[in-house]
């Protein structure tokens, strides 16, 4: 049986993938820190759903799924260094999937220190735990960020990316060198995941699906940044789950056994278009209110997923009308723990 950790596993992605792996058979290990960045109401629904009481589960403590035989969770922290080695000594790991992050580009704005400890501090820790406890394959989250406003869309792999224009993105784009370099000097098979703008049922609460749908059910205005002039690569959650479980059996070989995926849609939306969807399946009309362009935002984010079709066969499929019928129906349903 397959043994995979997934760190980040009360996150949005972290938790459809673990609820997928573990479904498909695999032996599941999840760790969280279920820190309060966002309301830790939803990551405990999140690890509910997955048949985990959260409040049972004391620092270092383990729990067990009681949806999935094969799954458990640990609460843990990936600064934890001593911690983080004994898991792995103990588990041995075949594959890991790290999707724990400081995340948020505003964000880093106010609390740098945050995404040095955890986008850096954190991943260079399991990037040692890797090295000394082997695993065939670890895959990444990186983020469609650190292609900055690059003027050439749609994005490739193959561009620099040395332009980052928020301290998120520069985390995300260091994960990817400190990763190549494990891979080159100690051979540890890596993959980064550039994510293009996920959404979906069990979303963050800071992002423009869960702000923008709470805002027009309250009849608050809608903070429409740079005027609405720009365009989001909408990536449903399960294209992306999809992408992750297909790249995971594609460790990469070679002298220097490292890559990079973009996980996208490859097509663009105007923010007014997502919003009038948004609209669409809600029922309701937006209010907007027009701001100028924050610091840390790019204009457009655009995937080209050349790379990821011919690795594996599939490229995201979800049409927004779909993606964003479906996030509205776990919007408004009693599993949603923030909904008021």
């Amino acid at each position: 049986m397959e043994k995979v950790l997934v760190t980040g596993a009360a996150g949005f992605i972290g938790s459809h993938l673990a609820g997928r792996l573990a479904g498909q058979g695999c032996e599941v290990v999840g760790i969280d820190s279920l820190n309060d960045y966002y309301d830790v109401r939803l990551k405990h629904a999140r690890l509910a759903a997955l048949g985990i009481d959260a409040a049972q589960c004391a620092d270092g403590s383990e729990c067990r799924s009681s949806k999935y035989p094969a799954l458990r969770f640990i609460k843990m922290n990936l600064e934890d260094r001593e911690a983080l080695a004994a898991l792995f000594a103990g588990c041995r790991f075949d594959t890991v999937v790290n999707l724990a992050a400081q995340a948020g580009v505003r964000y880093s704005l106010e609390n740098p220190f945050a995404y040095i400890d955890s986008n850096i501090c954190g991943f260079v820790n399991l990037l040692e735990c890797c090295r000394h406890y082997p695993v065939r394959h670890l895959l990444y989250a990186s983020s469609s960020s650190v292609y900055g406003d690059d003027s050439k869309i749609p994005f490739s792999e193959a561009d620099a990316a040395v332009n980052p224009v928020s301290l998120y993105a520069a985390t995300k784009r260091s994960n990817e060198l400190f990763a190549e370099v494990y891979a080159r000097l100690y051979g540890v098979p890596a993959t980064g995941l550039r994510f293009f703008t996920v959404y979906g049922p069990w979303g963050r609460p800071d992002m423009a699906p869960m702000l923008f749908t709470e805002a027009i059910l309250a009849g608050r205005p809608i903070k429409l940044f740079n005027n609405g002039d720009m365009r989001r690569d909408f990536t449903f959650v399960d294209d992306i789950i999809e992408g992750v479980v297909r790249l995971a059996a594609f460790p990469p070989e070679g002298r220097v056994p490292a890559d990079i995926y973009n996980i996208g849609n490859g097509s663009p939306v105007e923010l007014a278009g997502f919003i009038r969807t948004l609209e669409e399946a809600l029922g309701r009309k937006a209010l907007v209110d027009p701001q100028p362009m924050q610091p840390g935002d790019v204009t457009v984010t655009y995937a080209d997923t050349t790379r990821l079709c011919e690795r594996t066969g599939f490229r995201p499929v979800t049409a927004l009308k779909e993606g964003i019928g479906r996030f509205v129906e776990w919007y408004l349903s009693p599993a949603n723990p923030l909904r008021e």
